[in-house]
Order: C-alpha cells, then structure tokens, then sequence
C-alpha cells in the first residue's frame, strides 16, 4: 500500500523476485543495497569490556527490602576496534540493551571497561567524563528520548554545554548545531521546531546529531530502525555509514534483526539470557553458527 492504496498484490514469490510497481521494487530493494565498509585497523583496541555483569534486585514485602538478585548481563568481554561496527542480536531480555547501559555507565555493573587503553571502572574515575563524550548512545524511540520542552536546537546543545573541554575550533555553538543537523540531512531552521513536529525518521536523525556534536569516538545504536519502515532504515543506515567514513566512527548495532547486523557490521555476538554465547565475524558466524540458538535466530530471519 501507498498513499492509502494497494499498488500490487500477488503471492509472496512472485512479489519478491518480480515486483512490477516501482514503490515495491524500492522497499524489496531497500535493504540489499546497503554495503558496510571495510575495517582499516583490526589490531587496535578502542573499546574493551572484560566480564561485565549487571544484577537487577530483588524487592519484597512492606519495605522493599532486596531478597536477591536477578542477573541480566553475565561476563560478558569483547573488543572494539576503530572503524569497526560490532553487531549484538539476541530476542527480547537477552540482556543486549542492558549491557549498552552499563558500557555507557548508566546501570551499575561490575567487571572492566576499557577506553584506548585506560580503565574507565569507577563512578569518580578522572576518565569519566571524557568518557561519556567519546562513547554516545542513540536509543530505540528518538521521541522517548527528545524533551518536548525543548527545541531541537537546544536538545543537540545541552551535549557540548555539559562538556565544555569539547573543542569548538573557533566556531560559535549556534553555528555548530546548524552544521550538525545539515551533516544528518536536516535544514538548519529545524533548531527553532520541537521534536513533536517530525516524522519518526526526522527525530531518529535529530537523536543522530545530538550524539554527533560532542564528536564521539564510539556510539552505540539499540535498535535505531526497529519503528521505521524499510525505505526510511535504509535512508538512516545509509546516513550511518557514510558518517563512519567521514569520522572514523566504531559503531555497536543492537537489534533484533539478524539479516540487518549481517549487512552492515564486521562482528557481532548473540547473547542468550545475559550470556554471550557465540562471537565472531559476521560472515563466519551467519554462514557457520556453532551454537544452535545462533541457528535458531538465523532460520527466523530467513523465514521472515
């Protein structure tokens, strides 16, 4: 359907492998476009979590008091490498959403994270701050996580307030919004709107540039086109890669969708109730799954 009418209807085989409208030649196309770039320097570390475990209390009777723990990520250790984008797939309570709160610091965690070398582990280390700059999250809902109080202007802006050591290279604010939303395919007089003015695929861009500004290192993605349609996830990945380029991004794709990940990123991981169970190359691990939940996820994808 478009525009509210049906342009092509027909059996599944035959709308897949010989679509005659051009709306459905873009949408079956949307996706096998879409090539990830190559990975310059395997060797080096950016990024290195080593046995990350989060544990979620447990809370009974009148006073709430913690009877025990329920366990959501478990050891989990991986590399990062400049350039790279590592892909996490997992079904829903795997633990993958969790386990990009606590490398972004935002749930308590034990175990080690690593950032060029440097241990970034405590609350009060001296990394922290730089930290958080330099690894930026982009969430699942971009209209959660825009404040309708806020223009746009001043959402991409509170970044760069809060982190006054960023180098502005001589460049006022204001015009370092205006640049970041024209770098993401926005117009610069969108600063003056609020996010409820924007489609979906607007607002996941305005969520971009806000994480873009502070010129991170490192950003990680849950789930940054699961709520668009096809045509759109390809324009946003599209606009993903070619900043990776541009910048020198690593990138960490959270996502349900396995065929997604298989495109775009150079690594990934499947996690099974908060355990990595199988890491790897993307080719290595689509075409030879060791483990059979890893199989599993792969039959869906194909089925889908």
């Amino acid at each position: 359907m478009k525009n509210g009418k049906v342009v092509e209807q027909g059996s599944k085989t035959q709308i897949f492998n010989k679509p005659k409208a051009d709306y459905t030649k873009s949408l079956v196309e949307a996706k096998s476009n879409i090539r990830r770039p190559a990975l310059d320097n395997p060797e080096d570390v950016i990024l290195e979590a080593r046995n990350i475990t989060v544990k979620f209390p447990i809370r009974k009777g009148f006073l709430q008091r913690i009877s025990g723990f329920v366990p959501a990520v478990i050891d989990a250790s991986f590399q990062l490498h400049p350039s790279e984008s590592l892909g996490i797939v997992g079904e829903s309570g795997s633990g993958k959403s969790t386990l990009a709160r606590a490398l972004t610091k935002l749930v308590p965690h034990t175990g080690h994270i690593y950032f060029k070398g440097d241990a970034v582990t405590s609350t009060y280390s001296a990394m922290l701050k730089p930290y958080r700059r330099a690894v930026q999250i982009v969430f699942q809902d971009p209209f959660g996580s825009l404040s309708p109080r806020l223009s746009v202007g001043e959402i991409i802006a509170e970044g760069p307030k809060a982190h006054v050591d960023v180098d502005g290279d001589g460049y006022s604010l204001q015009q370092r919004v205006t640049d970041v939303l024209e770098e993401v395919g926005l117009e610069a007089d969108f600063q003056d709107r609020y996010p409820h003015e924007f489609s979906g695929g607007q607002r996941q861009r305005i969520a971009i540039a806000r994480a873009l500004i502070l010129r991170p290192k490192v950003i990680i993605f849950d789930e940054p086109t699961s709520a668009l349609d096809v045509t759109v996830q390809k324009q946003i990945i599209e606009l993903l890669l070619n900043l990776q380029q541009r910048h020198g991004l690593s990138y960490i794709f959270i996502s349900h969708d396995i065929s997604l990940i298989g495109t775009i990123c150079h690594t990934m991981f499947v996690m099974k109730d908060g355990e990595i169970v199988e890491m790897g190359s993307v080719q290595k691990i689509l075409d030879t799954p060791s483990d059979a939940y890893t199989q599993t996820l792969i039959n869906a994808a194909n089925r889908k």
